[in-house]
């Protein structure tokens, strides 16, 4: 790629929800848009976190001018600690974003004590130059305060990477996506864009986040007992409508879950929550109140493992304890990828004896992404001379692709891409160029580490097939067997004659010891993998499963 060339370089977000991160590259240097995460899927098993693989910003940490965030939500912000951490022995550059967002940025580097980072508020419309790039962030409207579109000017012309968004006419806030400004810079020309595709297949336009506080009142207003309402913990407008329908009812709130609460003070501090006074109690004294006064405000709309509600619905929190005749509303509908988790859950309410609300039952959600519709409104809008949609399955991808064509782009000019397939753009036109490291990294804990990791695989095979773990004494002379082998299994299942199968087991231990001796063979590492290839064979004959077999050999 030549300095003229500018580059766009999708490191996560395409062909998935979730993990949103790209890099604009021009005259030699790169500045970041969004550092997201995504949550594991069930075959993952152990893994806390997914981020995109980065290893490209680390070869190049002294070109990056800056890393500018969009909104706060996890998908565009969470890998911003894994993120800095890496590239803090070469170059920490500074992360741009809204006042709400780089707030809560803080927050999440302040609990990996990276408080060196510089961070930046960035105003709306305010101009700012990073080496050869102009920067200027863009209101929109999403379902989080200062949600901004990120525009990029160069030599060459200007990309325009939407963020999250939908046109609502009616926020909850009062101000609406700046329209105005998107059509200016379609005027002037805009090179690329780059658009959200996660509702490229709903037809029409989002329901406002407005209409969400008066039904929500209205469930309110039916539930006998107590209500618990869980919802992302990021959106504050939808937890300040449940804070107004509750005080309205002449109910008190009660805010659980870490993020909930963190999320809620960082928004009281910028002045986007008001809190009545009095209204809120902590979760230890939800059961002084009786039960027809008492909202819950809880994280856990996606079915996390370790998220508030879903201790509760395993009747493992140990605060809020749920009876019959609770209600349980679900403002917020699953993430792809995450249905099977909510059913779960949903499911454990119900036996429980809870009433449950979702939006099949209520409009008491309203997405944050905007419909076909609102997709197109942007194409006309911005005008641009490329189209490369982000932010979606392939699915998504495709069907934005789609919608461009419908509003008069050529399709040789849209750019259905994938992770690590760079888009590069110049004089002579746009084209995809050459591959570029990409992927996932897993979070363990605090741990990074690279997906194709054995302990990964070895937590599988664990998890489907349990465990045999042989112990043998040899003589240190021979390599014979001197005491009777030592066998024990865990989670091997579906043994109904188990005292049998161990005194087989040890049979053939004796067998292939015996075997090893008479062969001459008396390294401990090979005699251990003797006796494991010659186990995992008897026992696959036996269980036709395939367990993890540990053999340790001891001398005397």
């Amino acid at each position: 790629m030549s300095r003229d060339s500018l580059r766009v370089l999708p490191l996560g977000g395409l062909g998935e929800i979730g993990k949103n991160m790209t890099v604009v590259e021009y005259g030699g240097r790169i500045v970041v848009v969004d550092t997201g995460l995504r949550f594991p899927t069930a075959d993952m098993l152990g893994i806390d976190l997914v981020l995109p693989d980065f290893a490209y910003l680390r070869d190049r940490a002294k070109d990056i001018e800056a890393i500018v965030v969009t909104h706060g939500h996890e998908d565009h912000l969470g890998a911003l600690p894994w993120v800095l951490r890496e590239l803090r022995d070469e170059h920490l550059p500074t992360v741009y974003g809204g006042r709400l967002t780089i707030a809560m940025a803080r927050s999440k580097l302040d609990e990996h004590k990276l408080r060196e980072a510089p961070l930046e508020d960035l105003e709306p419309g305010e101009e700012l130059t990073l080496g050869p790039f102009g920067l200027e962030l863009v209101h929109m409207t999403h379902s989080i305060p200062d949600s901004c579109a990120v525009a990029l000017s160069t030599d060459l012309g200007t990309i325009l990477i939407t963020g999250d968004y939908k046109f609502d006419q009616t926020p909850v806030d009062g101000d609406p996506a700046d329209v105005s400004r998107l059509a200016e810079l379609g005027r002037d020309g805009v090179l690329l864009l780059c658009g959200d595709s996660t509702n490229a297949d709903r037809p029409g336009f989002s329901p406002s986040e407005r209409i969400v506080g008066p039904h929500l009142e209205e469930v309110f207003a039916r539930a006998q007992g107590r209500i618990v309402v869980t919802s992302f913990a990021s959106n504050i407008h939808r937890v300040q409508q449940v804070i107004d329908a509750a005080a309205a009812l002449g109910r008190k709130v009660s805010l659980v879950g870490r993020s909930m609460r963190k999320n809620v003070n960082i928004g009281r501090s910028l002045g986007h929550i008001e809190l009545p006074d009095g209204i809120v109690i902590q979760p230890h004294e939800v059961e002084d109140w009786a039960d027809h006064k008492v909202v819950v405000i809880s994280t856990g709309s996606q079915g996390e493992p370790l998220s508030a509600l879903r201790r509760m619905a395993h009747n493992d929190h140990r605060m809020i304890k749920l009876h019959r005749g609770d209600t349980v509303v679900f403002s917020a509908t699953p993430i792809p990828g995450n249905e099977r988790a909510v059913n779960e859950t949903v499911d454990r309410l119900y036996h429980i004896g809870c009433d449950v609300i979702t939006p099949r039952e209520a409009p008491i959600h309203a997405s944050g992404h905007g419909y076909q519709e609102e997709l197109k409104l942007m194409l006309n809008l911005v005008k641009p001379r490329y189209v490369m949609p982000v932010h979606g399955d392939h699915k998504r991808i495709h069907l934005h692709a789609q919608l461009a064509d419908a509003v008069g782009i050529d399709s040789g000019d849209v750019f259905s891409g994938e992770n690590g397939l760079p888009l590069e753009l110049d004089g002579r036109g746009a084209r995809f160029g050459e591959p570029e490291q990409s992927g996932m990294i897993f979070v363990d804990g605090v741990d990074i580490g690279d997906p194709a990791d054995v302990a990964l695989r070895d937590r599988r095979m664990l998890s489907a097939d349990g465990i045999f773990i042989v112990v043998a004494t040899v003589s240190e002379q021979s390599g014979e067997s001197v005491a009777p082998p030592e066998v024990i299994f865990r989670g091997v299942p579906f043994i109904e004659q188990a005292d049998r199968l161990v005194v087989d087991i040890r049979a053939e231990v004796e067998r292939s010891l015996a075997h090893s001796a008479r062969d001459g063979i008396r390294e401990i590492d090979l005699l251990q993998q003797e006796l494991h290839d010659d186990l995992a064979a008897f026992v696959y004959d036996r269980l036709r499963r395939r367990p993890m077999v540990l053999p340790v050999v001891v001398e005397v």
